[in-house]
């Protein structure tokens, strides 16, 4: 902890400096990331020059049209926002509980754990803790773990794959997930008893996006059985489309299991009785291993994995850490 008091006894940081190093990221010019703080330009770059003296780096180029973060400087901002998160997150609990509510939490899930473990585990916070105000966000992978950096996301169910930064981060294993093919009910194929690839090759698909892992894993799948990937596709991740889509025609999409189950218990669309060996990797829940929780984001992390024991057999300690 003396490391950290010295650190910032020694840079005198100041909370206009985080929100200046934020603004030129997103400006690209002192003068307008001036304007946007309500500062002079000669003040911002006093700011901007002190900082810099301090840290002993220069943290921005000086171009002739504007201004690009170093190396160093692109660190900072990362921290910047991290720090200017927090803060924001610590008013609005201090708010909340000056309202009488227990507190806010932001949970981020990929698609299939939003739509059969989220639910129960929000069920579970509200009725202990019906004031707590929860978000919830459906999103890719990526796109969560990015917000989970910037401290938008107190924690998330989601992927973690080898290109991702695995530092400072905490994750436990859910469930693996397979994946299988709809279509519209009543679709022809529904009545071809042993259906097989050589019967779908030649069918319109509706697939993820190309360079996903699951679409790799698709064409992946045909070729491994002596057979050229479908050629016609359309790419999309959105399930209302994709479902529309279905309904007014004879195309199969490829979704997780869980989600197929979901929209075809409503009717909406039909599982292909066809095996598909193309699954995607497990997911599980992340949190950061740099920041604590705080009483609201405990209660919902205790939830998850709560509810994931009933949802997926789960086994771990539901204790929250």
């Amino acid at each position: 902890m003396t490391n950290y008091t010295h650190w910032f006894i020694r840079a005198r940081l100041k909370t206009r400096q985080l929100l200046l190093l934020v603004a030129l990221d997103e400006e690209g010019n002192i003068h307008r990331a001036a304007q946007v703080l309500n500062m002079t330009q000669p003040a911002a770059s006093k700011l901007l020059k002190d900082l810099e003296d301090v840290l002993e780096v220069p943290l921005f180029e000086r171009l002739p049209r504007g201004m690009r973060p170093t190396w160093y400087g692109e660190t900072m901002i990362r921290h910047a926002r991290v720090a200017l998160s927090s803060l924001n997150q610590a008013h609005d609990e201090l708010e909340a509980i000056k309202a009488g509510r227990f507190g806010q939490v932001s949970v981020g899930a990929i698609t299939a754990p939003g739509l059969v473990l989220l639910p129960p585990a929000v069920a579970l916070v509200k009725q202990s803790h019906p004031s707590l105000r929860i978000g919830v966000q459906i999103e890719t992978s990526d796109v969560l773990l990015e917000r989970l950096a910037q401290g938008k996301l107190d924690m998330l169910v989601a992927r973690l794959f080898a290109q991702h930064d695995k530092t400072d981060l905490r994750y436990e294993t859910l469930t693996e997930e397979p994946v299988c093919a709809i279509t519209r009910p009543g679709h022809p194929l529904l009545s071809v008893a042993h259906l097989g690839l050589r019967d779908v090759v030649n069918a319109g698909w509706i697939v993820s996006p190309s360079g996903s892992v699951l679409r790799h894993r698709f064409e992946l799948m045909f070729q491994e059985d002596g057979l050229e990937a479908p050629i016609n596709v359309i790419e999309t991740s959105a399930l209302l489309f994709m479902t529309k889509m279905l309904q007014q025609s004879d195309m199969i999409a490829v979704v997780a299991t869980d989600v197929a189950r979901y929209y075809a218990a409503h009717g909406i669309v039909s599982m292909l009785p066809i095996a598909l060996p193309c699954q995607m990797d497990a997911f599980g829940i992340i949190t950061r291993t740099d920041r604590l929780l705080s009483p609201a984001a405990k209660v919902m992390l205790k939830a998850l994995k709560t509810a994931a024991v009933t949802v997926y057999g789960a086994r771990f300690d539901v204790a929250p850490e």
